[in-house]
Formats: structure tokens, C-alpha cells, sequence
């Protein structure tokens, strides 16, 4: 149930060399080919493993990539933890069933997990209201009202740009370690012709050759974070590095029930 879709790697694997590098330039997806000079919005890839919260019903359930996939005990604490006490509280920023999608993330999720933090917790990364997708202003009403962090936006600009940022390499918003990559979305959300979301994902580590003098300095620090975000904000022409609770808190917004976004499942509430 729920369960969130596959993001396109950018390119084709060279399959001569186990997967392990991409064919620069066969897009996985002709959209991607035509979009390519179109902008997109770039958020940091974190590293850690899928996980969803469901709101059904006034009651909260959780589960991973699949419904089959096994949640490490810790994470399942914390996300008791966390998200059992907002069941009433979820239902009223909803007013119906809903489905947040996070990442699990933070030490021994994954190999230098703890390069985030010592603990670990929840990031939001989408959300889904019924039938409908949240617009990222919405998430980020949603991550605001029920305290979560949100993964941050890190710039905008074609895929080509993203590209080069990521050959260039990344420094995470959470410290001085190469981010795993972005997730880039259509600037307006846009659907394949089987009804697919157009979102993509560009991993530092699938250009191997290309980024590795960048590895090294992004291990030793802020000068490569310096140039990454100097990159960015060119392409960007302001600040964009926004999501993280770290980052200061979005603005308030109005209380009215989320699915307003979702008209197909409006409960009827005044706006």
C-alpha cells in the first residue's frame, strides 16, 4: 500500500563494467533528453532507507521501501516515538488519509550513516494527500506543523547543471562530507505518458573519474562546499539551500485541513 515510486537513475549503466558507471548522454528517459535545458529543482539525496508513515484511518502504521522490507528496531523506536503522539494532530492537518515519505537516516542505517548524526530519525522528502502530490510548499507546511525536517532545496537549473554539480561534487548540508547527490524534479510537476512522475536522481558517485580530486576535499571541508554552493547560486541567482529545521523554520502559514491541495478528497472544511 503506499508504496513509493522508482526514481530514474539520469543515464543508462554501462553494463561492460557491472553498472557501476553511467553512459553519459543515453538518457534512461526520453523526457529527460527533452527537459534537459528546462528548470528543475534540486533537493540533497540523503542515504538512508525509505520509509513511509501512513495516516489511515486516524491511525499511523509505518513501513519501508515495500511492504515486505524490514525497519532496524532502532529506527522503528524512534518513529514510534515520534509519530504516535501526532496521530490526532495528523489528522487534523490532513482531515483524510494521507501518506508521508521519508528517509530513515543517522548512524549505522547505512555506511556513514552517522556522518548526519549520532541518533537516528526522519527526513521528509514527499507527501501524498489521497490521489494527489503535494506541491514542495505544502510539504514544507506539512514538515512546519507536525515539526519534521524536510530535505532541504539546494538550487534550481537544468540537468545539466545538476550534472556538472555533481561531477564538481557535494558538500551535505549536514557537514562536511560529499552528499550523496541530488533529486531533481520539473520545476511544475509533470507525468510521463503511462502516468510515471517526472523526478530523477544524479549520484556524485555514479561519475567516478570524474569527481574524485572532489571526494577528497569535500572529506577535508568548507572550501569545496564554498565552490558546490557558489555553483549553485549561479545557477540559482539567490539562496536556495532551504528545508532543514537547522535552517530556521518556514514561515507560519494558515491551519486550514491539507486537503484543500487535494480536491478529489476535500472533507468539506471552510478555507
Amino acid at each position: 500500500m503506499n508504496e513509493y515510486h522508482k526514481i530514474q537513475t539520469l543515464f543508462k549503466r554501462d553494463m561492460e563494467r557491472n553498472g557501476k558507471t553511467l553512459l553519459e548522454g543515453q538518457w534512461t528517459l526520453p523526457e529527460f533528453e527533452f527537459l534537459a535545458g528546462n528548470t528543475w529543482v534540486f533537493t540533497e539525496k540523503v542515504d538512508g532507507t525509505n520509509i513511509r508513515v501512513m495516516l489511515k484511518d486516524g491511525g499511523v502504521t509505518f513501513g519501508g521501501k515495500t511492504d515486505s522490507a524490514q525497519i532496524p528496531a532502532q529506527l522503528v523506536s524512534r518513529l514510534n516515538e515520534r509519530f504516535l503522539p501526532l496521530a490526532t494532530r495528523m489528522q487534523e492537518v490532513f482531515g483524510c488519509d494521507a501518506c508521508l515519505y521519508g528517509e530513515g537516516y543517522g548512524a549505522k542505517i547505512q555506511k556513514g550513516g552517522g556522518n548526519y548524526r549520532a541518533d537516528q530519525d526522519f527526513v521528509l522528502f514527499d507527501c501524498k494527500v489521497g490521489e494527489w502530490w503535494l506541491q514542495r510548499a505544502d510539504v514544507e507546511d506539512v514538515a512546519q506543523k507536525l515539526g519534521l525536517d524536510v530535505v532541504p532545496i539546494i538550487g534550481e537549473g537544468t540537468l545539466h547543471d545538476a550534472i556538472a554539480a555533481a561531477k564538481a561534487g557535494i558538500v551535505s548540508t549536514w557537514g562536511s562530507f560529499q552528499a550523496e547527490g541530488i533529486v531533481a524534479r520539473p520545476k511544475t510537476e509533470l507525468k510521463t505518458r503511462n502516468g510515471h512522475r517526472i523526478i530523477t536522481k544524479i549520484k556524485c558517485r555514479d561519475f567516478v573519474g570524474s569527481n574524485v580530486e572532489a571526494q577528497g576535499r569535500a572529506a577535508r571541508g568548507a572550501s569545496l562546499g564554498a565552490q558546490c554552493w557558489a555553483t549553485l547560486l549561479l545557477i540559482t541567482g539567490s539562496q536556495t539551500r532551504r528545508g532543514l529545521c537547522a535552517n530556521g523554520p518556514p514561515p507560519p502559514v494558515e491551519e486550514p485541513s491539507l486537503c484543500r491541495h487535494a480536491p478529489r478528497v476535500r472533507t468539506g472544511r471552510q478555507n
